[in-house]
């Protein structure tokens, strides 16, 4: 039995986040956080700071915060409030012009006390309204235009408090004004009860929505929620009251009472705004608004556009997250689809996400302090990222080639043994001529020549690990000169390298200015620029001795990153002694511990950033007492001078 292939249909996804978006770059974002660390910022600055900015694919909180900011002043420069004003007055005009035309062909007495009633009429609208309460129109037109008047005014009073409600209320029938009455006289009775704490509240409250339901399309689930919602719009409409000139609201408060022309309905809604701002005192009563534009509003578009310039306001403050505690979960994606379109609610979303998978893959950590730091997987990220950008620059670099030296067996031990096949080591001259002659003289030859069982060689071990010391300048000129990144971002190389790749060997990260101080890498990572006076290679190199003498077995590798001569010393209390130009104590004292260095066999391989050429000249003869070298790379290429020489060093 076949059956008939199965059909698949594809439509919008409504299910939650979208399935196929891309995943969230986290080493993107990462490499972002730690660049603004290394520059001297604090991982929780940064991480605000990548928020803000954004990603390659996510608009940022900023980006967010501008458009917000240009709805609100679009929604101000094009409005105006007026607009029911407006209304009521053209249907006014139209009312008398045609109540005119239909006395004029009449020759009755009756006819001119009408126009003369008409023409009798105060300039204002609100009063004229009022006057033509009880005029007996001849006009079925005029009638019809002075009716729509007062439902306009019903409909219009009723929007400004309750969302939609013009819409509901399109044509209205003496039956639909009473029940508008009774539903305002059972909602203050509602929130009277609710006032004096009655105990069956919630009862009342089922039996008004079961019976008023229809007026209240946001379906509030108890009494709180309700007063909630008519707080809200009550106090934007209040402030759209508040924004228009005295004469106006004047106008419109008179007008109130011709609502529906039943007076009741005004007099019901001024008592429901009184219980609502007791209730509420909080919501804004008082505030206004400028709005000078040429679109005019009416009372309920009004209110709403006061409520929209609420809201804008409240998410400006949400995407700023200046406020103690703020978390992008408090950003109102509603709200913000709203103002702004899905799409930024799929930013704010992606945002959100971002921060939430940040920190729960462990990339950041509590400090002691209580401040936010990053923790070791975040920094081995950050060194896997250095590290292949270097290997990345030095690919395809041509012309260098490993060479076989004479120490490649190992360092020298101080003794000799006879040589044996195979053997790569350099011959101990003395002690191979010294075999020689004491052979040819016990056998009483005459003229001496070497056999080969004269052969000495020296003996030596074999290191295969190496103690490094990296010893970094931070004193201001390497913040103002732009080197402050490029020196952290070779540290974290360097770290990654050989912590992946020569796990035994020791590195020792040693920071100087001032002063020399040990560090470890988060402490480098995240070590600010300061001004002092002062670089104190002698103290670093002090250090770096150190380090080195607790590995004994190991090969020393000294390399110093520096952009300025020596202008410090450690004194023999502990004090350091700054002089510009160099006192010829500081060079004499950082030259010594230089010369203790390679009597370790370890030669000081400098990276001299910038042409200063006293400091050239400096460095120079240090790279010639320790046997050493100098590098003066570009401050891009520092971190492929660094590795390169530290690869070299450890060949050699």
């Amino acid at each position: 039995m076949s059956t008939a292939p199965q059909g698949w249909s594809y439509g919008p996804w409504h299910e939650g986040p979208d399935p196929l978006a891309p995943p969230i770059d986290l080493r993107e974002a990462l490499d972002e956080i730690g660049r603004e660390v290394m520059d001297g910022a604090s991982p929780r600055s940064a991480l605000e700071e990548l928020l803000r900015r954004g990603t390659r694919n996510t608009r940022g909180l900023d980006d967010m915060t501008r458009r917000v900011w240009q709805r609100r002043a679009e929604i101000q420069r094009r409005h105006r409030l007026d607009g029911t004003l407006q209304e009521v007055r053209r249907l006014l005009d139209e009312a008398l012009d045609a109540e005119k035309r239909a006395l004029f062909p009449d020759p009755s007495d009756d006819a001119r006390f009408a126009e003369a009633q008409l023409d009798a009429l105060p300039p204002g609208t609100a009063a004229a309204v009022r006057e033509l309460s009880e005029y007996p129109w001849r006009s079925e037109e005029g009638r019809e235009k002075y009716d729509q008047i007062r439902d306009l005014l019903g409909r219009e009073m009723l929007d400004a408090r309750f969302e939609g409600m013009k819409q509901a209320l399109q044509s209205t029938s003496p039956e639909d004004v009473e029940r508008v009455h009774q539903m305002l006289s059972d909602l203050n009775a509602l929130l009277d009860a609710h006032a004096r704490g009655v105990d069956d509240i919630d009862e009342r409250f089922e039996e008004f929505m079961r019976r008023h339901g229809e007026f209240f399309p946001e379906n509030p689930r108890n009494v709180d929620e309700l007063i909630d919602a008519l707080a809200a719009r009550a106090a934007a409409a209040q402030r759209m009251l508040n924004s228009m000139s005295a004469e106006q609201r004047a106008e419109l408060a008179e007008l109130a009472q011709q609502a529906f022309g039943d007076p009741r309905i005004g007099q019901q809604l001024a008592g429901l705004d009184a219980r609502l701002q007791a209730m509420r005192p909080g919501e804004d009563w008082t505030s206004s608004a400028r709005f000078r534009g040429q679109d005019p509003l009416g009372l309920g578009e009004g209110a709403q556009a006061m409520q929209d310039l609420a809201e804008l306001d409240a998410l400006a403050e949400q995407l700023a997250q200046s406020y103690p505690g703020a978390r992008l979960e408090d950003i109102d994606l509603e709200a913000l689809e709203r103002q702004l379109g899905p799409d930024a609610g799929v930013d704010a979303r992606r945002l959100s996400e971002l921060e939430r998978e940040l920190r729960s893959q462990g990339l950041f950590e509590r400090a002691p302090d209580g401040s936010l730091r990053l923790t070791p997987k975040a920094l081995r990220r950050l060194g896997e990222t250095a590290l292949s950008d270097i290997v990345h620059s030095l690919r395809g670099k041509t012309g260098e080639r490993q060479t076989e030296s004479a120490g490649a067996a190992g360092e020298p031990t101080g003794a000799s043994r006879p040589w044996q096949f195979g053997d790569r080591e350099p011959w101990e001259v003395s002690r191979t001529v010294r075999n020689a002659v004491l052979r040819t003289a016990s056998t009483g030859g005459g003229r001496v020549r070497l056999d080969v069982s004269d052969v000495e060689v020296v003996e030596t071990e074999l290191r295969s690990r190496a103690a490094v010391a990296l010893c970094v300048d931070t004193s201001w000129s390497m913040v103002s000169e732009g080197r402050w990144l490029p020196m952290k971002r070779t540290a974290l190389a360097l770290h990654q390298l050989i912590s992946t790749r020569f796990r035994n060997d020791a590195l020792q990260l040693i920071t100087f200015g001032r002063y020399a101080t040990k560090v470890e890498l988060p402490e480098l990572v995240g070590l600010e620029g300061v001004w002092e006076q002062g670089t104190n290679a002698h103290h670093a190199l002090l250090l770096a001795g150190r380090h080195l003498r607790r590995h004994p077995d190991a090969q020393p590798v000294v390399l110093m990153v520096t952009d300025g001569e020596p202008t410090a010393h450690l004194e023999p209390d502990g004090t350091a002694e700054f002089d510009y130009p160099p006192q010829p104590r500081t060079l004499v004292k950082t030259l010594s511990e230089v010369d203790r260095l390679a009597k370790m066999g370890a030669s000081v391989s400098v990276f001299r950033l910038g042409d200063d050429p006293r400091l050239a000249a400096f460095v120079d003869l240090i790279a010639r007492r320790s046997g050493g070298r100098v590098v003066a790379p570009e401050v891009d290429g520092l971190g492929a001078a660094v590795i390169s020489d530290y690869l070299r060093t450890r060949r050699r």
